[in-house]
């Protein structure tokens, strides 16, 4: 039986985009399908031994990326996409697939239909226009500099179908010139694919309907192979903090975060993603490049993260408490999202101070419905096998 060619093509704004393909991608037989994994440049560790054929992608670096967020620009201009058309068509005239997954790579919404490959997107239900939320979160934005918090917040509301079709502008530009319809506004740049599989639970990222190409798949979690210090799995009397911005957090962030927690009678492991000097730290403070996320969040009893749901979600997994303290627009709808079902509290990065972090890490520790809700996601996402179900969807998208 001829083997399935299943290729994978990551983005690389953030670690999340790669380690989700990758760990779904460790789960399909190898006896059935023919793995390719597309991305630009990561630590080799990620991919572990897997054998795959990997395939270099250009993609815009992720430090320009996020200056282009933080300045209020778009994600993608005509000319960066148009080359990521290329870069990918490229490959999958090479690799000739069978299905193509993605993970935020929005070029793919033109070169996968212009190639004839079914393609699959991997996203976060809180991105749907059906997502059940009270209001979008101001992100950190030059507008909230320019007008202030209060003003900010009356007038972003009424600037978000703008804001959206603003960034979905270039795409439908470059839709068009290949004779494809237009998408509409960024939540249909990110919903769309032939299939949306969504890497959340119902309850983490509710949804008022579902396409008929939409599913949940439960959270794809995924932790390098650094087990946490022997200190950090032994019993002590005080609480144990698990710490970690991943690779988007904004580093500015962390000297109050160490501020905050040294001055505290509890235990901190510091997971700096390589992105921060490890010593120089307080006592209390036992910081490391990479940790297993799983593993720190099991002895921890809160996490405190960027907001973001990749090191989220691993904390609810264990039934722990989440703080996040995001800054961009993804960070913040699922820290919005987490805190909504009463698991966990959002501090803005733009207002973190230790006193602020300190004091919602207090409440964390001394009011139980924090954990009691953790623990009821937990057992909920513990009902979802996000591998079994991405390899019931492979086997039927390629049957």
């Amino acid at each position: 039986m001829t083997r399935k060619r299943i290729l994978f093509v990551s983005e690389n704004i953030t670690l999340a985009q790669v380690v989700r393909l990758v760990t779904l991608a460790s789960c399909l037989d190898p006896e059935l399908y023919e793995v390719h994994f597309a991305s630009s440049d990561f630590p080799d560790f990620i991919f572990d031994a897997h054998k795959w054929k990997r395939w270099p992608l250009w993609t815009v670096p992720a430090k320009k990326v996020f200056k282009s967020l933080e300045s209020g620009g778009r994600l993608y201009g005509h000319g960066v996409l148009k080359r990521y058309v290329a870069a990918d068509l490229e490959v999958i005239r090479q690799v000739k697939p069978d299905l193509i997954v993605g993970d935020l790579r929005w070029s793919l919404s033109v070169s996968a239909p212009v190639a004839g490959v079914r393609y699959a997107s991997l996203i976060n239900a809180y991105w749907s226009r059906f997502a059940k939320r009270k209001a979008f979160p101001l992100p950190d934005h030059p507008i909230v500099r320019w007008l202030g918090e209060d003003m900010a917040g009356r007038h972003f509301p009424k600037a978000i179908p703008f804001v959206f079709k603003f960034f979905a502008a270039p795409l439908n530009k470059l839709r068009k010139q290949h004779g494809l319809a237009p998408l509409g506004d960024l939540h249909d740049v990110l919903m769309a694919g032939d299939d949306v599989l969504f890497a959340d639970t119902p309850t983490l990222a509710p949804a008022t309907a579902l396409a008929e190409n939409q599913r949940y798949l439960g959270p794809v979690l995924w932790s390098p192979k650094h087990s946490p210090p022997q200190q950090w799995q032994k019993h002590s009397d005080h609480a144990k903090i698990y710490v970690t911005l991943g690779s988007s957090g904004k580093l500015s962030l962390v000297p109050a975060v160490i501020q905050a927690l040294g001055a505290m009678p509890v235990e901190v492991l510091l997971a700096t993603a390589g992105r921060w000097p490890t010593v120089d730290m307080p006592s209390s403070v036992c910081a490391v490049d990479f940790v297993n996320g799983d593993e720190a969040s099991r002895y921890a009893h809160i996490v405190i993260t960027n907001g973001g749901s990749s090191t989220g979600y691993q904390a609810l997994a264990q039934g722990r408490p989440v703080i996040g303290i995001p800054s961009n627009f993804d960070q913040y709808l699922a820290s919005q999202a987490i805190e909504a079902t009463g698991a966990g509290l959002t501090i803005p990065a733009r207002q973190l101070t230790a006193t602020r972090l300190a004091s919602a890490v207090e409440q964390c520790l001394t009011n139980p419905a924090f954990r009691t809700a953790a623990n009821v996601l937990s057992a909920e996402m513990a009902t979802f096998n996000s591998s079994a179900s991405f390899q019931q969807y492979v086997a039927d998208a390629t049957g």
